[in-house]
């Protein structure tokens, strides 16, 4: 447990040193929360000043709260893993004292942790001073939607651990990784709110792990919704994924020792 908390710890100290490049992804996050901001209003603002239980005060929330997600959960492709399997140097992770799914979970985890913290009090202040904010004020609620970031973010590093893992059975990912992105980025209420959604793609999404990488932290946080609710969906997804994640990379590395990888 010690050795999982000193990777934590390095990837958190190690991403906080990138400083010119905190900066730069703020800039960005900045004005891509504007342009969602404004398009969420006026799409409000078109509906009469409702939409599937969202005012423009709740809408303006969702959007600044999604900002401050961005770059903490992961959700751009990344090749990495795949990288390590194809070069033969994920061999030196499997020699490691923790377990590899675990050593690579707990560095995702520090990264997310140093992320969260530049990020959140910049975003919800410029999201107060332009388009208001409708944020909750007991720590209670902050507390689980803390709680349901992490699991957020362990949830959609297991998604994109799976598909790296295609790695061990095929040669090039990248086509894998864009695919999983889009439909990732669609599903999991980057864009718009699910429930946004028409019913029969509302359906469909539900019974997918991706409304809980991105959308159920924000609702927790709002207060939309059962909270426990929504962090139980959570909790079955991380263990369901953790599982399938165990299993493909166990199989994936015995068809590499069979065949003399």
């Amino acid at each position: 447990m010690r050795a999982l908390w000193e990777l934590a710890a390095a990837s958190f100290r190690r991403q906080l040193r990138y400083r010119v490049a905190i900066v730069a992804t703020m800039v960005t996050n900045v004005v891509f929360g504007l342009v969602r901001a404004s398009l969420l209003l006026a799409a409000v603002a078109g509906a009469g000043g409702m939409i599937a239980g969202y005012d423009a005060l709740q809408a303006s929330t969702y959007v600044w709260l999604g900002q401050c997600l961005v770059g903490v959960i992961p959700m751009w492709a990344s090749s990495e893993l795949a990288q390590r399997i194809k070069a033969g140097d994920i061999a030196v992770d499997l020699l490691r004292p923790v377990p590899p799914a675990g050593g690579w979970l707990a560095a995702e985890l520090g990264r997310a942790a140093s992320a969260l913290l530049v990020r959140v009090a910049p975003m919800l202040a410029l999201g107060a001073i332009t388009t208001g904010l409708a944020i909750p004020g007991h720590a209670g609620d902050w507390l689980l939607g803390l709680l349901s970031v992490a699991l957020a973010v362990t949830l959609a590093f297991q998604g994109w651990l799976l598909v790296n893992l295609a790695a061990l059975w095929v040669l090039e990912v990248r086509g894998y990784l864009n695919l999983y992105m889009i439909v990732m980025n669609l599903l999991c209420g980057l864009f718009v709110p699910v429930s946004w959604f028409p019913d029969w793609l509302y359906a469909i999404t539900l019974a997918t792990p991706f409304p809980s990488m991105f959308q159920a932290p924000i609702n927790v946080v709002l207060g939309t919704g059962s909270p426990w609710l929504a962090l139980g969906v959570q909790l079955a997804w991380v263990a369901g994924l953790g599982l399938a994640t165990q299993v493909v990379l166990r199989r994936g590395l015995t068809r590499m020792v069979v065949q003399g990888g």
